[in-house]
Protein backbone atom coordinates (compact mmCIF):
# COMPACT_ATOMS: atom_id res chain seq x y z
CA UNK A 1 0.00 0.00 0.00
CA UNK A 2 1.41 3.39 -0.98
CA UNK A 3 1.13 5.81 1.93
CA UNK A 4 2.64 8.98 3.35
CA UNK A 5 4.77 8.59 6.47
CA UNK A 6 3.91 10.08 9.84
CA UNK A 7 5.77 13.38 10.31
CA UNK A 8 9.12 12.88 12.09
CA UNK A 9 9.77 14.78 15.29
CA UNK A 10 12.21 17.20 13.63
CA UNK A 11 9.86 18.02 10.73
CA UNK A 12 8.52 21.61 10.66
CA UNK A 13 4.91 20.37 10.53
CA UNK A 14 5.51 18.40 13.75
CA UNK A 15 7.14 21.45 15.36
CA UNK A 16 4.07 23.53 14.49
CA UNK A 17 1.71 20.91 15.97
CA UNK A 18 3.76 20.56 19.16
CA UNK A 19 3.98 24.34 19.60
CA UNK A 20 0.22 24.71 19.09
CA UNK A 21 -0.40 21.99 21.68
CA UNK A 22 1.33 24.26 24.20
CA UNK A 23 -0.26 27.57 23.12
CA UNK A 24 -2.85 28.57 20.56
CA UNK A 25 -2.82 30.94 18.74
CA UNK A 26 0.88 31.66 18.19
CA UNK A 27 2.93 33.96 15.97
CA UNK A 28 5.30 32.36 13.49
CA UNK A 29 7.97 35.04 13.97
CA UNK A 30 8.15 34.23 17.67
CA UNK A 31 7.72 30.46 17.55
CA UNK A 32 9.78 29.73 14.40
CA UNK A 33 12.16 32.69 13.83
CA UNK A 34 14.67 30.62 11.84
CA UNK A 35 12.13 29.08 9.43
CA UNK A 36 12.14 30.36 5.86
CA UNK A 37 8.95 31.85 4.41
CA UNK A 38 8.53 29.24 1.64
CA UNK A 39 9.22 26.30 3.97
CA UNK A 40 6.86 27.63 6.65
CA UNK A 41 4.06 28.43 4.19
CA UNK A 42 4.29 24.92 2.67
CA UNK A 43 4.07 23.29 6.12
CA UNK A 44 1.06 25.43 7.11
CA UNK A 45 -0.73 24.69 3.83
CA UNK A 46 -0.11 20.98 4.33
CA UNK A 47 -1.72 21.11 7.78
CA UNK A 48 -4.51 23.49 6.72
CA UNK A 49 -5.52 21.20 3.84
CA UNK A 50 -6.29 18.54 6.49
CA UNK A 51 -8.16 21.06 8.67
CA UNK A 52 -5.59 20.52 11.45
CA UNK A 53 -4.67 24.22 11.66
CA UNK A 54 -5.85 27.52 10.27
CA UNK A 55 -3.75 30.64 9.91
CA UNK A 56 -3.97 34.36 9.14
CA UNK A 57 -1.35 36.18 7.08
CA UNK A 58 0.02 39.34 8.73
CA UNK A 59 2.06 41.96 6.87
CA UNK A 60 4.11 44.80 8.30
CA UNK A 61 7.06 46.95 7.29
CA UNK A 62 10.32 47.11 9.21
CA UNK A 63 12.98 49.80 8.92
CA UNK A 64 16.52 48.51 8.47
CA UNK A 65 19.69 50.60 8.52
CA UNK A 66 21.72 51.00 5.36
CA UNK A 67 25.54 50.85 5.77
CA UNK A 68 25.73 54.64 6.12
CA UNK A 69 22.96 54.54 8.74
CA UNK A 70 24.85 51.88 10.70
CA UNK A 71 27.95 54.08 10.59
CA UNK A 72 25.95 57.05 11.96
CA UNK A 73 24.44 54.91 14.73
CA UNK A 74 27.95 53.87 15.83
CA UNK A 75 29.99 57.05 15.28
CA UNK A 76 27.48 59.91 15.04
CA UNK A 77 26.10 61.88 12.10
CA UNK A 78 28.44 63.52 9.62
CA UNK A 79 27.59 67.00 10.90
CA UNK A 80 28.12 65.97 14.52
CA UNK A 81 31.51 64.46 13.70
CA UNK A 82 32.53 67.70 11.98
CA UNK A 83 31.39 69.68 15.04
CA UNK A 84 33.24 67.43 17.50
CA UNK A 85 36.45 67.72 15.49
CA UNK A 86 36.18 71.52 15.51
CA UNK A 87 35.08 71.78 19.15
CA UNK A 88 38.49 70.59 20.33
CA UNK A 89 40.37 72.80 17.85
CA UNK A 90 40.38 76.26 19.46
CA UNK A 91 42.06 78.00 16.51
CA UNK A 92 39.84 76.26 13.97
CA UNK A 93 40.77 73.95 11.11
CA UNK A 94 41.16 74.23 7.34
CA UNK A 95 39.32 71.79 5.11
CA UNK A 96 42.48 69.72 4.69
CA UNK A 97 43.09 69.64 8.44
CA UNK A 98 39.46 68.71 9.07
CA UNK A 99 39.67 65.84 6.57
CA UNK A 100 42.84 64.61 8.26
CA UNK A 101 41.25 64.85 11.73
CA UNK A 102 38.13 62.90 10.72
CA UNK A 103 39.81 60.58 8.22
CA UNK A 104 36.96 60.61 5.69
CA UNK A 105 36.61 63.24 2.96
CA UNK A 106 33.00 62.28 2.28
CA UNK A 107 32.00 62.87 5.92
CA UNK A 108 33.57 66.35 5.78
CA UNK A 109 31.95 67.16 2.43
CA UNK A 110 28.43 66.21 3.61
CA UNK A 111 28.83 67.19 7.27
CA UNK A 112 30.08 70.75 6.90
CA UNK A 113 27.05 71.80 4.83
CA UNK A 114 24.58 70.39 7.34
CA UNK A 115 26.58 71.75 10.28
CA UNK A 116 26.43 75.25 8.74
CA UNK A 117 22.68 74.82 8.22
CA UNK A 118 22.24 73.91 11.91
CA UNK A 119 24.54 76.86 12.84
CA UNK A 120 26.86 74.50 14.71
CA UNK A 121 29.97 75.83 12.96
CA UNK A 122 31.15 79.06 11.34
CA UNK A 123 33.91 80.19 9.02
CA UNK A 124 36.64 82.67 9.98
CA UNK A 125 38.09 85.40 7.77
CA UNK A 126 41.18 83.33 7.09
CA UNK A 127 39.03 80.47 5.72
CA UNK A 128 39.12 78.16 8.74
CA UNK A 129 36.13 76.36 10.26
CA UNK A 130 35.33 76.84 13.96
CA UNK A 131 32.71 75.45 16.33
CA UNK A 132 29.92 77.98 16.94
CA UNK A 133 28.38 76.26 19.97
CA UNK A 134 29.50 74.52 23.17
CA UNK A 135 27.34 71.43 22.69
CA UNK A 136 24.81 69.92 20.30
CA UNK A 137 22.18 67.21 20.24
CA UNK A 138 22.84 64.63 17.51
CA UNK A 139 19.21 63.88 16.60
CA UNK A 140 20.14 61.84 13.52
CA UNK A 141 22.28 59.44 15.57
CA UNK A 142 19.46 59.07 18.10
CA UNK A 143 17.04 58.25 15.29
CA UNK A 144 19.40 55.64 13.84
CA UNK A 145 19.90 54.01 17.24
CA UNK A 146 16.13 53.88 17.87
CA UNK A 147 15.52 52.26 14.49
CA UNK A 148 18.40 49.85 15.07
CA UNK A 149 16.78 48.64 18.30
CA UNK A 150 13.07 48.72 17.39
CA UNK A 151 13.15 48.47 13.57
CA UNK A 152 10.60 51.26 13.37
CA UNK A 153 10.10 54.92 14.28
CA UNK A 154 6.96 56.63 15.57
CA UNK A 155 7.12 59.50 13.04
CA UNK A 156 6.28 58.38 9.48
CA UNK A 157 7.48 61.68 7.99
CA UNK A 158 10.93 61.22 9.54
CA UNK A 159 11.05 57.63 8.28
CA UNK A 160 10.28 58.82 4.75
CA UNK A 161 12.99 61.50 4.99
CA UNK A 162 15.59 59.00 6.24
CA UNK A 163 14.67 56.65 3.41
CA UNK A 164 15.07 59.50 0.91
CA UNK A 165 18.52 60.19 2.37
CA UNK A 166 19.32 56.48 1.87
CA UNK A 167 20.08 55.96 5.53
CA UNK A 168 17.40 53.29 5.92
CA UNK A 169 15.41 50.91 3.75
CA UNK A 170 11.94 49.51 4.33
CA UNK A 171 11.45 45.76 4.27
CA UNK A 172 8.11 43.98 4.14
CA UNK A 173 7.77 41.27 6.78
CA UNK A 174 5.15 38.55 6.33
CA UNK A 175 4.23 36.43 9.34
CA UNK A 176 1.43 34.07 10.29
CA UNK A 177 -0.96 33.86 13.22
CA UNK A 178 -1.60 30.13 13.65
CA UNK A 179 -4.64 28.53 15.37
CA UNK A 180 -5.77 24.99 16.13
CA UNK A 181 -8.51 23.76 13.81
CA UNK A 182 -11.25 21.07 13.95
CA UNK A 183 -9.01 18.06 13.27
CA UNK A 184 -6.01 19.14 15.27
CA UNK A 185 -3.71 16.30 16.33
CA UNK A 186 -0.05 15.94 17.27
CA UNK A 187 0.76 14.00 14.11
CA UNK A 188 -0.51 13.75 10.57
CA UNK A 189 -2.38 10.45 10.16
CA UNK A 190 -0.91 7.91 7.81
CA UNK A 191 -2.54 8.45 4.42
CA UNK A 192 -2.62 6.42 1.25
CA UNK A 193 -1.72 8.37 -1.86
CA UNK A 194 -2.80 5.74 -4.44
CA UNK A 195 -5.45 3.08 -4.77
CA UNK A 196 -3.49 -0.07 -5.65
CA UNK A 197 -4.52 -3.52 -6.91
CA UNK A 198 -3.31 -5.06 -3.64
CA UNK A 199 -5.59 -2.75 -1.63
CA UNK A 200 -8.59 -3.78 -3.73
CA UNK A 201 -7.73 -7.50 -3.46
CA UNK A 202 -7.19 -7.44 0.30
CA UNK A 203 -10.04 -5.04 1.06
CA UNK A 204 -7.62 -2.69 2.82
CA UNK A 205 -9.09 0.22 0.87
CA UNK A 206 -12.22 0.03 3.06
CA UNK A 207 -10.40 1.21 6.19
CA UNK A 208 -7.59 3.20 4.55
CA UNK A 209 -7.39 6.99 4.91
CA UNK A 210 -6.65 8.58 1.56
CA UNK A 211 -4.75 11.80 1.10
CA UNK A 212 -7.26 14.36 -0.26
CA UNK A 213 -6.71 15.79 -3.71
CA UNK A 214 -6.02 19.54 -3.93
CA UNK A 215 -8.05 20.59 -6.92
CA UNK A 216 -7.08 24.26 -6.36
CA UNK A 217 -3.36 23.64 -6.79
CA UNK A 218 -1.89 25.52 -9.76
CA UNK A 219 0.14 23.64 -12.32
CA UNK A 220 3.63 24.67 -13.33
CA UNK A 221 3.80 27.65 -15.68
CA UNK A 222 4.29 26.55 -19.28
CA UNK A 223 6.78 28.28 -21.53
CA UNK A 224 4.44 29.43 -24.27
CA UNK A 225 4.99 31.90 -27.08
CA UNK A 226 4.67 35.64 -26.38
CA UNK A 227 4.20 38.59 -28.69
CA UNK A 228 7.04 41.10 -28.73
CA UNK A 229 5.95 44.61 -27.62
CA UNK A 230 6.71 45.92 -31.11
CA UNK A 231 4.32 43.36 -32.58
CA UNK A 232 1.62 44.38 -30.10
CA UNK A 233 1.89 48.06 -31.02
CA UNK A 234 2.15 47.15 -34.71
CA UNK A 235 -1.08 45.17 -34.45
CA UNK A 236 -2.84 48.12 -32.80
CA UNK A 237 -1.62 50.52 -35.49
CA UNK A 238 -2.72 48.18 -38.29
CA UNK A 239 -6.19 48.09 -36.74
CA UNK A 240 -6.31 51.91 -36.75
CA UNK A 241 -5.36 52.02 -40.44
CA UNK A 242 -7.96 49.37 -41.37
CA UNK A 243 -10.66 51.26 -39.43
CA UNK A 244 -9.86 54.35 -41.53
CA UNK A 245 -10.19 52.53 -44.84
CA UNK A 246 -6.52 51.96 -45.72
CA UNK A 247 -5.06 49.14 -47.83
CA UNK A 248 -1.84 47.51 -46.62
CA UNK A 249 1.08 47.57 -49.06
CA UNK A 250 3.37 44.58 -49.58
CA UNK A 251 6.73 45.28 -47.91
CA UNK A 252 8.75 42.14 -48.72
CA UNK A 253 11.51 43.99 -50.63
CA UNK A 254 14.26 44.93 -48.18
CA UNK A 255 16.60 45.57 -51.12
CA UNK A 256 15.53 48.30 -53.56
CA UNK A 257 17.14 50.02 -56.50
CA UNK A 258 18.22 53.61 -55.98
CA UNK A 259 15.65 54.49 -58.65
CA UNK A 260 12.67 53.61 -56.42
CA UNK A 261 14.39 54.55 -53.16
CA UNK A 262 15.64 57.98 -54.31
CA UNK A 263 15.18 59.07 -57.94
CA UNK A 264 11.45 58.34 -58.24
CA UNK A 265 10.99 60.46 -55.10
CA UNK A 266 12.78 63.44 -56.72
CA UNK A 267 15.82 63.03 -54.42
CA UNK A 268 18.85 64.40 -56.32
CA UNK A 269 21.78 62.07 -56.93
CA UNK A 270 24.09 64.40 -54.99
CA UNK A 271 21.85 64.44 -51.90
CA UNK A 272 23.68 63.67 -48.59
CA UNK A 273 21.14 60.92 -47.80
CA UNK A 274 22.68 58.90 -50.66
CA UNK A 275 26.19 58.99 -49.14
CA UNK A 276 27.81 55.83 -47.79
CA UNK A 277 27.62 57.17 -44.23
CA UNK A 278 23.81 57.24 -44.44
CA UNK A 279 22.89 54.37 -46.80
CA UNK A 280 23.85 50.69 -46.98
CA UNK A 281 24.82 49.79 -50.58
CA UNK A 282 24.77 46.17 -51.73
CA UNK A 283 28.19 44.96 -52.89
CA UNK A 284 27.16 41.89 -54.88
CA UNK A 285 25.33 42.36 -57.16
CA UNK A 286 25.87 46.11 -57.23
CA UNK A 287 23.32 47.05 -59.90
CA UNK A 288 19.65 46.34 -60.50
CA UNK A 289 17.83 46.13 -63.80
CA UNK A 290 15.98 49.18 -65.05
CA UNK A 291 12.34 49.32 -63.82
CA UNK A 292 10.32 46.71 -65.69
CA UNK A 293 7.02 44.82 -65.57
CA UNK A 294 6.78 42.21 -62.83
CA UNK A 295 4.13 40.10 -64.56
CA UNK A 296 2.41 39.61 -67.90
CA UNK A 297 -0.59 41.55 -66.62
CA UNK A 298 1.60 44.59 -65.94
CA UNK A 299 1.29 46.71 -69.09
CA UNK A 300 2.67 50.01 -67.78
CA UNK A 301 5.31 51.80 -69.86
CA UNK A 302 8.31 51.71 -67.52
CA UNK A 303 10.70 53.09 -70.15
CA UNK A 304 8.59 56.24 -70.45
CA UNK A 305 8.52 56.57 -66.66
CA UNK A 306 12.32 56.16 -66.53
CA UNK A 307 12.73 58.96 -69.10
CA UNK A 308 10.24 61.21 -67.25
CA UNK A 309 12.23 60.84 -64.03
CA UNK A 310 15.48 61.57 -65.88
CA UNK A 311 13.99 64.64 -67.53
CA UNK A 312 12.51 66.14 -64.35
CA UNK A 313 15.88 65.76 -62.58
CA UNK A 314 18.15 66.86 -65.42
CA UNK A 315 16.23 69.44 -67.40
CA UNK A 316 13.05 70.16 -65.45
CA UNK A 317 9.48 69.28 -66.36
CA UNK A 318 5.87 69.69 -65.15
CA UNK A 319 6.44 73.36 -64.32
CA UNK A 320 9.69 72.66 -62.45
CA UNK A 321 13.20 73.69 -63.50
CA UNK A 322 14.54 70.45 -62.00
CA UNK A 323 18.00 70.13 -60.45
CA UNK A 324 19.96 70.88 -63.66
CA UNK A 325 22.68 68.20 -63.35
CA UNK A 326 23.73 65.29 -65.59
CA UNK A 327 21.57 62.41 -64.38
CA UNK A 328 23.40 59.05 -64.20
CA UNK A 329 21.66 55.80 -65.14
CA UNK A 330 24.33 53.76 -63.32
CA UNK A 331 23.76 55.72 -60.11
CA UNK A 332 20.02 55.10 -60.18
CA UNK A 333 20.50 51.35 -60.74
CA UNK A 334 22.60 50.81 -57.58
CA UNK A 335 21.11 48.36 -55.09
CA UNK A 336 20.55 49.61 -51.54
CA UNK A 337 18.93 48.42 -48.34
CA UNK A 338 15.81 50.56 -48.39
CA UNK A 339 16.17 53.66 -46.23
CA UNK A 340 12.39 54.21 -46.01
CA UNK A 341 9.18 52.49 -47.04
CA UNK A 342 8.31 55.53 -49.19
CA UNK A 343 9.99 53.57 -52.01
CA UNK A 344 7.05 51.14 -51.77
CA UNK A 345 4.58 54.05 -51.73
CA UNK A 346 6.15 55.38 -54.95
CA UNK A 347 5.72 52.01 -56.64
CA UNK A 348 2.07 51.79 -55.53
CA UNK A 349 1.32 55.33 -56.74
CA UNK A 350 2.90 54.49 -60.11
CA UNK A 351 0.54 51.49 -60.37
CA UNK A 352 -2.39 53.71 -59.32
CA UNK A 353 -1.70 56.01 -62.29
CA UNK A 354 -2.66 53.23 -64.71
CA UNK A 355 -5.92 52.37 -62.94
CA UNK A 356 -9.23 53.80 -64.14
CA UNK A 357 -12.18 54.74 -61.96
CA UNK A 358 -15.81 55.24 -63.09
CA UNK A 359 -14.87 58.64 -64.53
CA UNK A 360 -11.92 57.17 -66.48
CA UNK A 361 -9.34 58.70 -64.13
CA UNK A 362 -7.21 57.12 -61.36
CA UNK A 363 -9.46 56.51 -58.34
CA UNK A 364 -8.74 57.88 -54.81
CA UNK A 365 -6.67 55.48 -52.70
CA UNK A 366 -5.34 55.03 -49.18
CA UNK A 367 -2.22 52.92 -48.54
CA UNK A 368 -0.14 52.10 -45.47
CA UNK A 369 2.85 49.97 -44.52
CA UNK A 370 4.72 49.02 -41.32
CA UNK A 371 8.08 47.33 -41.80
CA UNK A 372 11.85 47.55 -41.37
CA UNK A 373 14.10 50.16 -42.94
CA UNK A 374 17.88 50.51 -42.73
CA UNK A 375 20.14 53.50 -42.10
CA UNK A 376 23.91 53.59 -41.72
CA UNK A 377 23.69 55.41 -38.37
CA UNK A 378 25.76 55.29 -35.20
CA UNK A 379 24.07 52.99 -32.68
CA UNK A 380 23.18 54.67 -29.38
CA UNK A 381 20.39 54.66 -26.76
CA UNK A 382 17.77 55.95 -29.23
CA UNK A 383 19.12 54.90 -32.66
CA UNK A 384 19.75 51.57 -34.37
CA UNK A 385 20.99 50.77 -37.87
CA UNK A 386 17.57 49.25 -38.55
CA UNK A 387 14.15 50.26 -37.29
CA UNK A 388 10.48 50.04 -38.25
CA UNK A 389 8.78 52.78 -40.23
CA UNK A 390 5.03 53.40 -40.12
CA UNK A 391 3.91 55.11 -43.32
CA UNK A 392 0.60 56.23 -44.73
CA UNK A 393 -0.40 57.91 -48.00
CA UNK A 394 -3.74 59.28 -49.20
CA UNK A 395 -4.27 60.05 -52.90
CA UNK A 396 -7.31 62.12 -53.83
CA UNK A 397 -8.34 65.15 -55.82
CA UNK A 398 -8.07 68.76 -54.63
CA UNK A 399 -6.51 67.91 -51.26
CA UNK A 400 -5.14 70.82 -49.19
CA UNK A 401 -2.56 71.32 -46.43
CA UNK A 402 -5.36 72.11 -43.98
CA UNK A 403 -6.91 68.75 -44.81
CA UNK A 404 -3.58 67.05 -44.02
CA UNK A 405 -3.41 68.74 -40.60
CA UNK A 406 -7.02 67.78 -39.84
CA UNK A 407 -6.33 64.18 -40.81
CA UNK A 408 -3.17 64.11 -38.63
CA UNK A 409 -5.24 65.25 -35.63
CA UNK A 410 -7.69 62.37 -36.22
CA UNK A 411 -5.02 59.73 -36.92
CA UNK A 412 -2.79 60.51 -33.95
CA UNK A 413 -5.87 61.02 -31.75
CA UNK A 414 -6.72 57.35 -32.31
CA UNK A 415 -3.27 56.55 -30.92
CA UNK A 416 -3.96 58.57 -27.79
CA UNK A 417 -1.67 61.41 -28.95
CA UNK A 418 -3.37 64.82 -28.86
CA UNK A 419 -2.50 68.52 -28.81
CA UNK A 420 -0.38 68.38 -31.98
CA UNK A 421 1.95 71.14 -33.14
CA UNK A 422 3.35 71.55 -36.65
CA UNK A 423 6.69 72.96 -37.78
CA UNK A 424 7.70 73.69 -41.40
CA UNK A 425 10.35 71.30 -42.67
CA UNK A 426 12.18 70.27 -45.84
CA UNK A 427 11.87 66.94 -47.65
CA UNK A 428 13.04 66.49 -51.27
CA UNK A 429 9.80 64.75 -52.27
CA UNK A 430 7.17 66.76 -50.33
CA UNK A 431 6.26 70.44 -50.47
CA UNK A 432 4.91 71.79 -48.20
CA UNK A 433 6.45 69.58 -45.49
CA UNK A 434 5.77 69.54 -41.74
CA UNK A 435 7.34 67.96 -38.69
CA UNK A 436 4.69 66.83 -36.18
CA UNK A 437 5.16 67.45 -32.44
CA UNK A 438 3.16 66.54 -29.37
CA UNK A 439 3.53 67.44 -25.70
CA UNK A 440 5.11 64.57 -23.75
CA UNK A 441 3.89 64.67 -20.14
CA UNK A 442 6.70 62.47 -18.87
CA UNK A 443 9.46 64.62 -20.37
CA UNK A 444 7.56 67.87 -19.82
CA UNK A 445 8.23 69.16 -23.35
CA UNK A 446 7.22 68.93 -27.00
CA UNK A 447 8.73 65.92 -28.81
CA UNK A 448 8.79 65.12 -32.52
CA UNK A 449 6.52 62.18 -33.33
CA UNK A 450 6.45 62.16 -37.12
CA UNK A 451 7.04 63.83 -40.47
CA UNK A 452 4.49 64.69 -43.14
CA UNK A 453 3.86 66.61 -46.33
CA UNK A 454 2.24 66.70 -49.77
CA UNK A 455 4.12 64.87 -52.53
CA UNK A 456 5.65 67.15 -55.16
CA UNK A 457 4.25 67.41 -58.73
CA UNK A 458 7.73 66.44 -60.05
CA UNK A 459 7.22 63.06 -58.37
CA UNK A 460 3.50 62.49 -59.10
CA UNK A 461 3.14 63.79 -62.67
CA UNK A 462 6.20 61.81 -63.79
CA UNK A 463 4.22 58.68 -62.81
CA UNK A 464 1.29 59.75 -64.98
CA UNK A 465 -1.04 60.92 -62.18
CA UNK A 466 -3.39 63.84 -63.07
CA UNK A 467 -2.32 67.37 -62.15
CA UNK A 468 -5.24 67.86 -59.76
CA UNK A 469 -4.55 64.63 -57.83
CA UNK A 470 -2.77 65.38 -54.57
CA UNK A 471 -1.12 62.90 -52.20
CA UNK A 472 -0.69 63.23 -48.43
CA UNK A 473 2.26 61.35 -46.99
CA UNK A 474 3.41 60.91 -43.40
CA UNK A 475 5.57 58.59 -41.36
CA UNK A 476 6.83 57.79 -37.89
CA UNK A 477 8.96 55.10 -36.32
CA UNK A 478 7.25 52.15 -34.66
CA UNK A 479 9.86 52.12 -31.88
CA UNK A 480 9.13 55.60 -30.49
CA UNK A 481 5.46 55.07 -29.46
CA UNK A 482 6.40 51.60 -28.20
CA UNK A 483 9.17 52.99 -25.99
CA UNK A 484 6.84 55.69 -24.65
CA UNK A 485 3.99 53.27 -23.91
CA UNK A 486 6.23 50.70 -22.19
CA UNK A 487 8.48 53.22 -20.39
CA UNK A 488 11.68 52.12 -22.20
CA UNK A 489 14.54 54.62 -22.30
CA UNK A 490 17.09 52.59 -24.30
CA UNK A 491 16.09 51.22 -27.70
CA UNK A 492 18.55 48.33 -27.25
CA UNK A 493 16.25 46.99 -24.53
CA UNK A 494 13.54 46.71 -27.21
CA UNK A 495 15.53 45.28 -30.12
CA UNK A 496 18.66 43.15 -30.31
CA UNK A 497 20.54 40.69 -28.12
CA UNK A 498 19.99 42.68 -24.90
CA UNK A 499 16.20 42.19 -24.89
CA UNK A 500 14.99 40.59 -21.64
CA UNK A 501 12.70 37.66 -22.52
CA UNK A 502 10.86 38.09 -19.20
CA UNK A 503 9.98 41.62 -20.34
CA UNK A 504 8.52 40.21 -23.57
CA UNK A 505 6.57 37.46 -21.80
CA UNK A 506 5.18 39.47 -18.89
CA UNK A 507 4.06 42.74 -20.49
CA UNK A 508 0.37 42.98 -21.39
CA UNK A 509 -0.91 44.06 -24.75
CA UNK A 510 -0.74 47.84 -25.17
CA UNK A 511 -3.77 50.01 -25.84
CA UNK A 512 -2.75 53.12 -27.71
CA UNK A 513 -5.95 54.95 -26.77
CA UNK A 514 -4.93 54.79 -23.09
CA UNK A 515 -2.57 57.69 -22.47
Amino acid sequence: MASSAVSPAGDLTSQILQALDQASPLLSTEAFPAAGFVELKAALDRLASRDMVRYDTLEREEALLEPEGEQIAANGSHEARVFEALRTAVEGLTVQELEKAIGDKNVVKIGQGKAFKEKWISKTKDGKFKAASDSIQDVTQEQMQTIQKTRTYPNAKILADLKKRKLIRMQKIISFKIHKSAHFALAIPEEATDLTADMITSGAWKTATFKPYNFKALGADQQAGALHPLNKVRSELRQIFFEMGFEEMSTDKFVESAFWNFDALFVPQQHPARDLQDTFYVSDPKLADKPRAESAEDTKDYEAYWKNVQAVHQDGKYGSIGYRYPWSGDETQKLVLRTHTTAISANMLHKLASQKGPDGRPPPARYFSIDRVFRNETVDATHLAEFHQVEGVIADYNLTLGGLMEFMDIFFGKMGITDLRYKPAYNPYTEPSMEIFSYHKGLGKLVEIGNSGMFRPEMLEAMGLPKDMRVFGWGLSLERPTMIKYGISNIRELLGHKVDLNFVQNNPAVRLDKV
